[in-house]
């Protein structure tokens, strides 16, 4: 048995097919994701316009019911809804009639709570920190490891007036987890990505990396923790 499957090159053949497929795995997933969040914002609307339609015509309505085509209109409507709401913004009118929106927000505690919290997170990503490059490389989980962050604001230490940035760190493949860290500035290693290049690092694992990273100066003192805490755990292992 071991002589048959060994001649059919089995385990090279499949982790080849495995390879071969996981970028198409990924993309589905990203994908469904997507989908499964607008159809989901959309799907009450749907609901709605398919209730009026019953009124008119129960045949038409009983075809929309159908599971997969409400979620494929709850999709598109969501996509056409933020094509219309990207328009809008363009627009004096719509910008007074958005700022009336967020005033009323305002008023509910919680609701206003995460929105404000969101929208400060947006348009720090959009605006680029003074002083600072967007895209950094800081210690992380110890020196001398690295890996990316994205820079959101500079505060000053109140004791001694040191420079401090707040620095987000996304996880792979997902972005929209990671970590908060406040790393003083002279320990940032600058990268000369823009956001949309870091993005699609964090996402690809890595893969889509230059050829070449300014990974900054690394101290031999750091060299040997890393060795020691590596043999320690290879100690633990055996």
């Amino acid at each position: 048995m071991k002589r048959w499957i060994a001649r059919l090159h089995l385990r090279r053949y499949l982790v080849a097919g495995a390879l071969m497929l996981a970028p198409l795995w990924v993309t589905w997933i990203v994908l469904e994701f997507i989908f499964t969040l607008l159809s989901g914002m959309g799907r009450p609307w749907v609901n709605a316009f398919t209730g009026v339609i019953a009124q008119v015509s129960p045949g038409t309505a009983e075809l929309l019911h159908d599971s997969h085509l409400e979620g494929v209109l709850a999709a598109l409507l969501m996509l056409v809804l933020l094509y219309v709401i990207g328009w809008a913004t363009s627009r004096v009118l719509a910008r007074q009639i958005i700022a009336q929106l967020e005033a009323v927000v305002a008023r509910i505690p919680l609701v206003e709570l995460i929105y404000g919290s969101t929208k400060k997170l947006v348009a720090a990503l959009q605006m680029k920190p003074q002083g600072v490059q967007r895209v950094v490389l800081i210690n992380f989980p110890a020196p001398p490891l690295k890996t990316i962050g994205l820079v959101t604001k500079v505060v000053r230490d109140a004791s001694s007036g040191r420079e401090m940035a707040i620095v987000y760190v996304p996880t792979a493949p997902n972005p929209t987890s990671g970590y908060m860290e406040i790393v003083p500035l002279d320990q940032l290693t600058p990268v000369d990505w823009s956001l949309d290049e870091a993005m699609r690092f964090v996402i690809t694992g890595g893969s889509s990396a230059p050829s070449e990273i300014d990974f900054g100066p690394v101290a031999p003192a750091d060299v040997a923790a890393l060795r020691t805490r590596e043999d320690k755990a290879s100690h633990e292992r055996s």
